[in-house]
């Protein structure tokens, strides 16, 4: 008998074996999750008390089988529950503030929107594993843009302008007064408008090399009323146009460029005399063992999937993933010439940071 057979723990590995299993069933489970999401089965059910199956598929417009067998996952996921006697579903009201309000700051379904852009990058992703090269942002189906959009919104606008940017020196007040803000890398540009809707007095600009996600945010900016204070563009984040920002914002997104020296150039280029440059970046610790939690798990994952591939697409000097550490950054971006880097901000998921000249 071997060392290894001799030390070989049936607990430890059937313990592990659960987990494993329990998680795959949770990996099935969640396109039903994106699919209650996409439906409006989740929208429906909030604070709707107990529903049947044919209650459910009428108010959604949807085939009662189909729903039936939806129903039966969700109780199966604890997500909703069952009471046997009326035939009935019941979406708890905590399970909704979760599931169904793009309003609530506790919002989580976006991660299921993502889930089919991933899987369907399998078949690149092992190419690019062998070649090293990379996976482009563009080259991901809309899932990706769409989920990416809805998993951050909430935390945008529990903390954006309650908390961020208060914690930058000076920058509300020239916001108040009327200040002219760069929002790089924007999407969908929820960033964007958020801050325009608090700030009316300022001028918004987003940019984005991903034409798509512009033409969604010049759409969102009409719909709510602010297009005559915000526009949106196409451009990347080293050649986006205009001079003396008052604040430039990179949300989330720095570390997913090939090149952030060349975006942190371009921002030290365009700041106002005094202006601040904001970057909002995952809280993750470039220590691998101190990301041993449950976010520190999705956002790795996530790295490896998109992340880090999209990086290497651009073939920059940088291919940071989305945790280098802050040092790293930090380093990057005073060979950019700014200098002054202050953590402003740290909450469970970012990490907010004011750089200056």
């Amino acid at each position: 008998m071997n060392n290894s057979e001799a030390t070989f723990d049936n607990s430890v590995m059937t313990e592990f074996l659960e987990r494993v299993v329990t998680e795959g069933g949770a990996a099935v489970a969640g396109l039903t999750t994106a699919l209650g999401d996409r439906l409006g089965l989740y929208v429906a059910m909030a604070g709707a008390g107990p529903l049947t199956s044919g209650q459910l598929a009428e108010r959604t417009g949807l085939n009662e089988r189909y729903v039936r067998e939806w129903l039966a996952a969700q109780v199966a996921g604890e997500y909703v529950r069952y009471d046997a006697e009326g035939d009935a579903y019941l979406l708890p009201d905590e399970h909704a503030a979760v599931l169904a309000d793009p309003d609530s700051p506790t919002y989580a379904v976006g991660t299921f929107r993502i889930l089919g852009a991933f899987y369907d990058k399998e078949d690149a992703l092992a190419e690019a594993f062998r070649t090293g090269e990379g996976v482009g942002w563009q080259d991901y189906s809309r899932g990706l843009f769409e989920g990416t959009a809805t998993l951050f919104r909430p935390g945008y606008v529990a903390a954006l302008v309650s908390e961020w940017l208060p914690a930058l020196d000076g920058v509300v007040e020239k916001l108040e007064r009327g200040a002219s803000v760069a929002d790089v890398g924007c999407g969908f540009g929820h960033s964007t408008l958020l801050m325009a809707r608090a700030f009316p007095q300022s001028r918004f600009r987003g940019y984005d090399f991903h034409g798509p996600s512009i033409e969604t945010a010049r759409r969102l900016a009409s719909e709510q009323g602010l297009d005559d204070r915000v526009t949106f563009d196409v451009a990347t984040a080293q050649d986006f146009p205009g001079e003396k920002y008052d604040l430039i914002t990179f949300f989330d997104c720095l570390h997913d460029l090939g090149d952030p020296g060349g975006a942190l150039r371009r921002a030290e280029q365009t700041l106002a005399e005094d202006g601040t440059c904001m970057v909002v970046e995952p809280n993750m610790s470039g220590e691998v063992v101190e990301n041993i939690n449950p976010l520190g798990r999705a956002f790795t994952a996530s790295s490896v999937i998109v992340c880090l591939p999209a990086a290497l697409a651009q073939k920059g000097p940088h291919a940071l993933g989305n945790h280098p550490g802050e040092e790293t950054e930090r380093a990057i971006a005073e060979e950019a010439g700014l200098r002054d880097w202050t953590l402003a901000v740290e909450g469970p998921t970012n990490r907010v940071y004011a750089l200056k000249r």
